[in-house]
């Protein structure tokens, strides 16, 4: 099976399949989608290669409104049986977090989790539904792939409805841009206990 036969059998994983074509709800917000398709058609496309050794991370935002009580059960086995067709991908685990709204990635437990394997170098490449099964804020969501693309090993994201993979090369000018990073010479706060608890406080 080719790239093009694989990531076909990809765009069919949905975590909404009786109303595959409402995924996305917000209009302006689709059109904008819309329009990057579009653009994504009039050059080379690229998405994760099959070839390539990934560690996968799959991110399930869950909401359960279809008749099948096991649906979440058979949600992970069209992710499995797609990345079987991978042999080179690794998967490292499922993050899910439930509800039927995109989370605060502040209040999402199970991704905060898959950051941080991908902070500790356990994960390169996270595969998720839509972009907005983790944030429904462009700038949050642009954020958050510019920090993951600076890591030691970069990690990207693909989102499967959108078929966008944030590590392709037309990407990597918005990735490389530094507006939202702190001024050169900053550095971390220490890791001693009295300091972790005052970051803390610092969210509070």
């Amino acid at each position: 099976m080719n790239e093009l036969e694989i990531f076909s059998k990809m765009s069919e994983i949905s975590d909404h399949p009786q109303e595959a074509s409402l995924l996305i709800h917000d209009d302006e917000r689709a059109q904008r989608i819309a329009e990057h398709k579009l653009w994504l058609k009039s050059i080379r496309h690229e998405r994760p290669s099959p070839a390539h050794h990934f560690k996968i991370g799959i991110y399930i935002r869950y909401f359960n409104q279809t008749k099948y009580d096991n649906y979440l059960d058979y949600h992970k086995k069209q992710f499995l049986d797609t990345i079987a067709l991978c042999p080179r991908w690794e998967l490292v685990d499922f993050y899910i977090d439930e509800g039927n709204n995109a989370p605060r990635m502040e209040n999402a437990p199970e991704w905060k989790r898959l950051l941080q394997d991908c902070f500790d170098q356990k994960v390169d490449l996270i595969i998720t539904q839509k972009v907005s099964n983790v944030s429904r804020n462009p700038m949050e969501m642009s954020f958050c792939c510019k920090v993951l693309a600076t890591l030691p090993k970069p990690v990207g994201i693909y989102f499967i409805s959108e078929d966008i993979y944030s590590m392709a090369s037309y990407y990597m000018e918005d990735l490389r841009e530094t507006e939202f990073f702190p001024e050169e010479g900053w550095k971390i706060l220490p890791d001693t206990e009295e300091e972790k608890q005052a970051r803390f406080m610092l969210h509070d």
